[in-house]
């Protein structure tokens, strides 16, 4: 099980994300332009600057749903490696069987 801490912080890193989302992607857009002249795509970078640090989505880290083990998270499943092999195990997760020859 991972710190409650570090599973919090992450919670909060994504409600940021979820509110600047909009206003980050119209920047982002805007400063990847190369039509517009160079004064506007650095103002753009500028405003980029001021938004919290912990808005942008590469901040947000994948962690398992059960444990929040932050290391070989399986993005189809939403778990780690040991979780899934767990509940695979026991039968828990539709269509998932062990493999053996």
């Amino acid at each position: 099980m991972a710190k409650l801490s570090s599973i919090n912080k992450n919670e909060r890193r994504k409600q940021l994300v979820k509110q600047y989302a909009a206003k980050y992607e119209k920047l982002k857009a805007i400063a990847n332009d190369k039509s517009l002249d160079d004064g506007e795509r650095l103002i753009a970078r500028l405003k980029m600057a001021e938004i919290p640090r912990n808005a942008n989505p590469t901040r947000v880290r994948n962690r398992c749903s059960t444990t929040g083990r932050p290391r070989g998270y399986y993005r189809k499943f939403g778990l780690n490696r040991i979780e899934l092999r767990d509940l695979g195990n026991k039968g828990l997760i539709p269509g998932l069987t062990k493999s053996s020859w």
